[in-house]
């Protein structure tokens, strides 16, 4: 919000200077983020009048000029263009000091000049200028142009909160200066104006959930080439709105003053009456911007007989705007309700002054004073004769009553503030109250959207107290180490276990693209975004590989060909009573395993890579069963299972988003839930045995689709309690092994704590994993 520091003290003007007024709105809650001073420091510049030009008796370009600055009538040699007898400018005396230019008697190719014609760039009031400012006919010759042109005078912009949408207007902001400061507000009277018109446009009210209040007038014989007043177009510009027309800028003037966006319809382009609907789907609209946009249901409109004329409470429509012919209008004030405002624009790809307050809140209260306000505008400025107001009303908002509890004031403010001054407070924010027994019954006023509970309260109370005046106290209180659980690791140990291993965490958006969770995970239902920031942000993600892809990418196009990379994140999926987020590990690897180097020859990652920072992970064993994922090569997958419990995903990238992704290598990826990898258990001690172990190597035959892990769980699940280990380490196919079989052979390992093991014991342990892995598997031994 941009606003002229004058403008705000002609309504309200405490006694602080402007750097002081920016500080108390900063502590206040309203942030000045920029103060800038209208015009830079410059003295001895008047309001001056060429009585008489001639050319310059050696120079085609260059004039000489008598110019009347008061009493006095100086000569002065002019180069610009628009230089002319009669013509009032500004006029830099002899002496002044101009920004980047001192003002020197001279003499320009031999004739003497005592002062200076002044282009706004020469003042520092704009960047470009293609003469001398013109100023108007009845500027008083002699006057400083400082205070004619009101150049002592800053700007203020404010980053508002988007609760405080009450401070979108001078008078909110006024209303808060009052507040902080106690001083006196005077403000525009509004008073209804004459009806000297019969004319009348019917509304008919379809959307009354949406739009509760509208207010019409039709003002007829206008003149809308009339001039927009100097006071005006200079509050607009230091508003940052460029003055268009004299009825398109009362609007803004009104806007800004009231915080009540309006608009006006040129009458004569009207069909029929005025309704408030929805829009039917499909209906297309021409807008001012000059684009045409596709409707849909869920959209707001004004239309009348023939169409949609308006979005409502975010852009007219080209083809009923106003213009310089236009004779009669239609001047609209309406209330639409951020609920269904929200996201409007955007979707649409528009940002506008309207939309931006209603998708906030607007005002109910002062709907129709604004109209009346910018009625009595128009009939100043552009003339004509005012209709009665059509007004259309439905229900209107409620203001709950809130309580504040003065006991949890203090408790949370952890200052003394008394009764009496809390009550204080709120009267200075025009909040209706109660108070009985140290509870205060509040209402807020129309204006106050963002008071909805009682903590809304206590920020009111601490912000008019002053933020400045509460200590900033060391909390008292006793310290003690929490007890961290045995059975638990921090995901802060996660992401160290990562890194140790040489990834580099990355975190990207939980908002993905509806094509990611097709493609990626089969997802055609996903968590869709009722208001998505972006269209390819616009559900949210059940798996984190499709952000890690994309920096995959992101990175490759900048000439890096290798890459680890995590995330620790959250994933979401759709439960039986609601929504259910889960803690997830992502991990990605490509390219070579090592940085390219002279010791070691490449190598690329591989599966058996990405199986070994999987199983780094886990304090417990963890099972890679063959199983199948949208995302992952039909042959290269498997499901990580910590018990029967499946816990998450490891495999290659398939073959078709390799080649989607541009992939000129291998990418393995891998995904699991982190409370899993972080579950650990309670260490136990085991003694040691002192005696030797033996070893057995075991070399079986099984059919093709017998995995080595489920033969392994079939020996432990015997719970042989001398058994120490089983491993694979060969696999064979070929020569001696008859088709469609395969040759496993297993590292046996037993060890006794007790005693040496001798080869009756090691044999009969040897011939019940032979008897359990023949009548499960059909194995014999090679």
């Amino acid at each position: 919000m941009q606003f002229s520091e004058q403008w705000l003290r002609s309504m309200v003007n405490p006694a602080m200077d402007t750097a002081q007024l920016g500080h108390a709105l900063t502590m206040a809650g309203l942030e000045v983020e920029e103060l800038t001073p209208v015009a830079p420091v410059f003295s001895r510049v008047v309001v001056a009048e060429i009585i008489e030009t001639a050319k310059h008796p050696d120079a085609d370009r260059l004039q000489v000029c008598k110019v009347k600055v008061g009493e006095e009538i100086l000569q002065i040699v002019c180069g610009a263009p628009n230089a002319r007898a009669g013509l009032k400018a500004p006029c830099a005396l002899v002496g002044a000091e101009l920004p980047g230019i001192q003002i020197k008697q001279a003499k320009v190719r031999g004739v003497e000049s005592f002062g200076m014609m002044c282009s706004a760039k020469e003042l520092g009031i704009a960047t470009e200028a293609n003469g001398i400012l013109e100023l108007p006919a009845d500027a008083p010759v002699g006057s400083d142009i400082r205070d004619y042109l009101s150049l002592n005078d800053s700007t203020y912009t404010l980053k508002l909160t988007p609760n405080r949408a009450d401070c979108l207007s001078i008078l909110g902001i006024a209303r808060d200066v009052v507040a902080m400061t106690g001083t006196p507000m005077t403000v525009p009277v509004i008073t209804p104006a004459p009806i000297t018109s019969e004319i009348s446009k019917q509304v008919a009210l379809h959307a009354t959930e949406a739009c509760p209040a509208y207010y019409g007038r039709v003002i007829a014989g206008v003149n809308a080439q009339a001039n927009t007043p100097a006071w005006m177009v200079q509050r607009l510009e230091r508003s940052g709105i460029r003055s268009i027309s004299a009825l398109v800028d009362i609007t803004n003037y009104v806007l800004l003053e009231q915080g009540q966006p309006l608009h006006a319809f040129d009458l004569s382009l009207l069909q029929g009456d005025v309704q408030v609907r929805f829009a039917h789907a499909g209906e297309k609209l021409s807008l001012l911007n000059d684009t045409e946009v596709t409707l849909k249901a869920d959209d707001l409109v004004i239309a009348d007989a023939q169409g949609p004329v308006a979005l409502a409470g975010i852009m007219g429509g080209k083809p009923t705007s106003v213009s310089h012919s236009t004779r009669a209008i239609f001047l609209e004030s309406a209330f639409f309700t951020p609920q269904v405002m929200a996201g409007k624009a955007r979707r649409l790809g528009l940002s506008t002054d309207s939309s931006y307050r209603f998708e906030r809140g607007v005002d109910f209260g002062n709907t129709l004073n604004a109209l009346e306000r910018a009625t009595a505008l128009v009939l100043e400025i552009c003339g004509g004769q005012a209709a009665a107001v059509t007004a259309v009303t439905a229900q209107l908002p409620q203001r709950n009553v809130v309580a504040l509890r003065h006991a949890y004031l203090l408790s949370v403010l952890g200052i003394e503030v008394s009764l009496a001054q809390v009550g204080q407070l709120l009267t200075q924010l025009g909040f209706a109250y109660t108070e009985t027994a140290g509870v205060f019954q509040v209402t807020a006023p129309s204006y106050r959207f963002d008071i909805a509970r009682e903590e809304d309260l206590i920020e009111e109370v601490a912000r008019l107290h002053g933020y400045e005046h509460i200590p900033a106290l060391t909390p008292v209180a006793p310290q003690g180490m929490l007890v961290a659980p045995e059975a638990s690791r921090s995901k802060h140990w996660l992401c160290d276990v990562m890194v140790s291993h040489g990834f580099q965490e990355v975190v990207t958006y939980s908002f993905v693209d509806a094509s990611w969770e097709r493609d990626l995970y089969g997802n055609p239902q996903p968590i869709t975004l009722k208001n998505p920031i972006a269209s390819n942000l616009s559900v949210m993600r059940s798996g984190l590989w499709g952000g890690l892809l994309e920096a995959l990418d992101y990175n490759l196009k900048r000439q890096q060909t290798r890459a680890m990379l995590f995330e620790v994140g959250a994933r979401y999926a759709k439960g039986t009573e609601g929504f259910v987020e889960t803690l997830t590990l992502s991990g990605l690897v490509y390219g070579s395993v090592q940085p390219e180097q002279w010791a070691t020859a490449a190598r690329a990652f591989d599966f058996y890579d990405a199986k070994a920072y999987v199983e780094a992970l886990f304090a417990q064993p963890v099972r890679f069963v063959v199983e199948h994922h949208p995302a992952l090569h039909p042959g290269q997958s498997a499901r990580v299972y910590v018990g029967d419990q499946a816990v998450g995903w490891l495999g290659k990238l398939h073959p078709q988003w390799q080649q989607q992704y541009a992939l000129t290598h291998a990418c393995y990826l891998f995904e699991l839930d982190a409370q899993a990898a972080l579950a650990t258990q309670v260490p136990s001690y085991t003694e040691v045995s002192k005696f030797l172990p033996v070893r057995r190597d075991l070399a079986m035959v099984v059919d093709q689709d017998v995995s080595a892990q489920v033969m392994i769980d079939a020996v432990i699940a015997e719970q042989i309690p001398q058994l120490q280990t089983v491993k694979l380490f060969d696999v064979y196919h070929g020569k001696g092994v008859p088709e469609n079989k395969k040759s496993l052979a297993f590292l046996v390992l037993m060890q006794d704590t007790c005693k040496t093991m001798v080869d009756e014991e090691v044999d009969a342990i040897v011939s019940q994993i032979l008897n359990n892995w023949s009548s499960k598997f059909a194995a014999s031994l090679r």
